[in-house]
C-alpha cells in the first residue's frame, strides 16, 4: 500500500503541476510601455556601416506597426511575420510603415527571416523593446497545450526554422501613432507562438493621424 500511495501521490502532483502550467498563474505579467520609454530606445540599421538612431524616428511622421521579434530563426516568429506582412498592402494604403526589431544579429538569421517579413528590420542591442520588464518563458513552455497547438498550426502552415540565437525573451507587436499620439496597440507575447490579432492591428493603424508639415 505504501508504494501505491507514493505512486498515486507522485501522479497527483504531476497532474497538478501540468494543470497549473497550462494556466496563467506562473506567467509573468507584462508591464505596459510608455511612449516616452519607447521613443528613447537606441536602434541600429543592419547596413555595412550601421547608423544608430532613436526609435521615435520610426513613427514620428506616419506612425508605425512594429514587431519585436523573439527569434528570427523561430518558425513561430516567421509565421507571425508572414501574417503581419499580409497586412502590408492595406498599411501602405493608410501610409503606415511596417518595421521589425531583433535583439541580436548573428550569421544569416536576419537575412533568412527577411523573406517572411515585408518591412525594414533594425537591431535593438539593449533589448529595450522587450521591456520595460523583460519576460521569459523557459522550458515550462513545452508543456503548455497552447504552445503545442501553436507548433502544429505553424508546421501545418509549412513554416520551418532553426535553433540559432536567444529565444526565451518574449516578443510582441506595437502600433504607435504619429508624433505624441501614443501607443495605440501593445500586444505582449504570452507564450511561444501567441500571435497578435491582425484585425486589431489594422483597426489601430486606421486611428493613426499622420503629422502634417506646418506652413511657415
Amino acid at each position: 500500500m505504501g508504494m501505491w500511495s507514493i505512486g498515486a501521490g507522485a501522479l497527483g502532483a504531476a497532474a497538478l503541476a501540468l494543470l497549473l502550467a497550462n494556466t496563467d498563474v506562473f506567467l509573468s505579467k507584462p508591464q505596459k510601455a510608455a511612449l516616452e520609454y519607447l521613443q528613447d530606445i537606441d536602434l541600429k540599421t543592419l547596413e555595412m556601416e550601421p547608423r544608430t538612431f532613436k526609435a521615435k524616428e520610426l513613427w514620428e511622421k506616419s506612425g508605425a506597426v512594429i514587431m519585436a521579434v523573439r527569434r528570427p530563426g523561430c518558425f513561430l516568429c516567421r509565421e507571425e511575420a508572414a501574417d503581419l506582412s499580409s497586412l502590408k498592402p492595406k498599411l501602405d494604403e493608410l501610409g503606415v510603415p511596417l518595421y521589425a526589431v531583433v535583439k541580436e544579429h548573428i550569421r544569416t538569421e536576419v537575412k533568412d527571416f527577411q523573406p517572411y517579413f515585408k518591412g525594414e528590420i533594425f537591431l535593438d542591442e539593449k533589448k529595450k523593446f522587450y521591456g520595460p520588464q523583460r519576460r521569459k518563458m523557459m522550458f515550462m513552455g513545452f508543456i503548455r497545450l497552447g504552445v503545442w497547438y501553436n507548433f502544429f498550426r505553424a508546421w501545418n502552415g509549412g513554416f520551418s526554422g532553426n535553433l540559432e540565437g536567444e529565444g526565451f525573451i518574449l516578443g510582441g507587436v506595437f502600433v504607435v501613432g504619429s508624433g505624441k499620439q501614443g501607443i495605440l496597440l501593445e500586444h505582449r507575447e504570452k507564450e511561444f507562438g501567441d500571435k497578435v490579432n491582425l484585425l486589431s492591428v489594422l483597426e489601430a493603424a486606421k486611428k493613426i493621424k499622420p503629422q502634417t508639415s506646418e506652413k511657415k
